[in-house]
């Protein structure tokens, strides 16, 4: 049942990912490049990407398809691959709770700045910070399996240089989720929608990667079922 949860909400934020995009789209009808595409923006926001960033957003499914493999996609060994990494890693008691109160989820949380990064820098006994890096907070216990290939896909986008994991950028994005008036949108720069689409964008590959990897797996389930109920398999 627990899963089944996951991905149904996996499922409506695809689905909201995509609404957002097609309002982001009709918001404005300026042009904008920035340094990794070329005419990024034309005739109504639509975000056109070079082959150097299609090549990375191709190898970053590569090479996160190749680690889930190998580590079967258990929740505690990309924990322990993300620390080889260097990226810190805590376990915290009620972190779900906690991290509510700066409106974050358990997993992945990006680079944080004043308040937030004070927050928790204290929380995670680093300190007093006014900045922090990127991190994992997760609570004891078992990990859903889809949630953390989520929040991984998002983190080896980050580690391979992707666009859309900045303080700015991820903040802008926390509120259009919240806050996805047409007065909001008009609000934005170019640049400033352009940003929100890149780390909307991630969020969308992430999703996409993990319904992929469900459909795999009940796929797979189903196959073994038929085997056992009846003897064999049409595949």
């Amino acid at each position: 049942m627990k899963d089944l949860i996951k991905n149904i909400r996996y499922f409506f934020l695809s689905m909201k990912e995509k609404s957002l995009m097609k309002k982001l789209k009709n918001s404005t009808q300026r042009s904008y490049s920035n340094n990794d595409t070329k005419n990024v923006m034309i005739k109504g926001a639509s975000l056109t990407i070079n082959s150097k960033t299609l090549q990375t957003i191709s190898e970053v499914k590569e090479n996160v398809n190749s680690i889930v493999i190998q580590t079967n996609g258990e929740p505690e060994k990309l924990l322990e691959y993300i620390k080889a990494a260097k990226t810190p890693v805590f376990k915290i008691n009620k972190a779900d709770k906690l991290l509510d109160i700066i409106k974050e989820e358990e997993g992945l949380i990006t680079e944080k700045e004043g308040f937030e990064a004070l927050y928790l820098s204290i929380l995670t006994g680093q300190g007093i910070m006014f900045k922090t890096s990127p991190m994992f907070i997760m609570r004891e216990g078992v990990i859903d399996k889809y949630y953390m290939l989520h929040h991984f896909y998002c983190w080896y986008s980050l580690k391979s240089g992707l666009p859309g994991f900045d303080y700015i950028s991820r903040k802008r994005l926390k509120k259009y989720l919240s806050d996805n008036s047409d007065e909001f949108t008009k609000s934005l720069s170019m640049a400033e929608v352009l940003s929100l689409q890149e780390a909307i964008a991630r969020d969308q590959e992430a999703t996409a990667y993990v319904l992929e990897c469900t459909k795999q797996s009940e796929g797979a389930k189903n196959v073994i079922d038929k085997i056992k109920n009846e003897g064999g398999a049409n595949i």
